[in-house]
């Protein structure tokens, strides 16, 4: 049995509405209480490839909720079976879709006759977890974390735009470990001044590197935050980015791709599309921030029914 009540349901940025949700009566699992730990990043800070290094390298079964499970290439070897928008692992990791929304992943999660060892959520590139966090007291659930990856080759751009800033110290100031990424790609005095910025909006928050810091040892944080979290913020009416689809033309090759991505306008943040040649090679194109490329992309990544081919996803800044 179930009782009914109002609540402010987050949908997968973050932005909340006033919907009507059944919270169950009687708690899963005879009581247990799952850990739950929130990855929350700017746009291209890697959070998919550390679920992605999660679910390949866990050691116990682990469910993750992402915006989309296609995006997550696992390994074919490791999975036992896809059905619909969740797929299984052979190690007992289940890895399902937050594109229904909160409550109905969580919904299927708890569900299963097996609690999970660990929750993780990979929340949008521009969610406030603050809007989220009261999710982990939903029943059957407790807060272990929030994990903030912060890219370092980026966040001096990203700082010196009010938008990214406004949603990048959200993001670090909700954070109970930030974990800095891309550090290959600056010098340790960049690295450093990254590392005093963050320290000011957070002092008291620990900050790691990869790649010295595993995935698995992101989890277990401890629930230093307690049961005490905030309640959701009302929802705003303004998005803070806008989202646009490019269609990329037939036959477009790598040269082509590349100078589609470079002609892109300066506000663009975060854009990624791929297409086919006419002589039938898969091309990837990225756009982090200033970085643009495009690689080879391996058939063993590309999608089965080839979804997402011929159109250019572009997240970029509000006039």
């Amino acid at each position: 049995m179930r009782s009914a009540r109002a609540c402010r349901q987050a949908d997968n940025e973050g932005h909340t509405a006033d919907v009507p949700y059944q919270e169950p009566e009687f708690a899963p699992w005879d009581g247990r209480r799952v850990p739950m730990t929130f990855i929350s990043g700017y746009l291209g800070a890697g959070k998919t490839t550390m679920i992605n290094e999660l679910l390949a390298t866990a050691d116990r079964p682990i469910a993750v909720l992402v915006n989309d499970v296609g995006a997550i290439n696992i390994d074919a070897r490791l999975i036992r079976r896809r059905h619909g928008d969740t797929i299984e692992l052979t190690d007992g990791c289940v890895c399902c879709s937050l594109s229904d929304g909160f409550g109905a992943a969580i919904d299927q999660i708890r569900a299963r006759p097996e609690p999970p060892d660990h929750l993780v959520v990979e929340l949008s590139g521009v969610a406030d977890p603050s809007r989220v966090l009261p999710w982990s007291r939903t029943v059957g659930f407790m807060l272990d974390g929030v994990v903030t990856l912060v890219d370092v080759d980026q966040f001096g751009d990203r700082m010196a735009e009010s938008i990214p800033a406004h949603t990048i110290e959200a993001q670090i100031s909700a954070a109970d470990l930030v974990l800095l990424t891309k550090t290959d790609l600056v010098s340790s005095a960049t690295r450093s001044d990254v590392e005093r910025t963050i320290g000011a909006m957070a002092p008291h928050t620990p900050v790691l590197s990869e790649p010295t810091t595993s995935a698995a040892a992101l989890l277990n944080l401890g629930g230093r935050r307690g049961a005490e979290s905030a309640e959701l913020p009302a929802p705003t009416l303004f998005d803070r980015h806008v989202t646009e689809r490019v269609t990329i033309p037939a036959d477009t090759d790598r040269v082509a791709l590349k100078k589609l991505i470079d002609e892109l306008p300066s506000d663009v943040v975060r854009a990624k599309g791929m297409c086919v040649d006419q002589d039938g090679g898969a091309w990837l194109a990225q756009v982090v921030g200033r970085r643009r490329a495009v690689s080879e992309l391996p058939v063993a990544e590309a999608p089965a029914d080839g979804a997402g081919f011929g159109e250019l996803v572009v997240i970029r800044l509000p006039n």
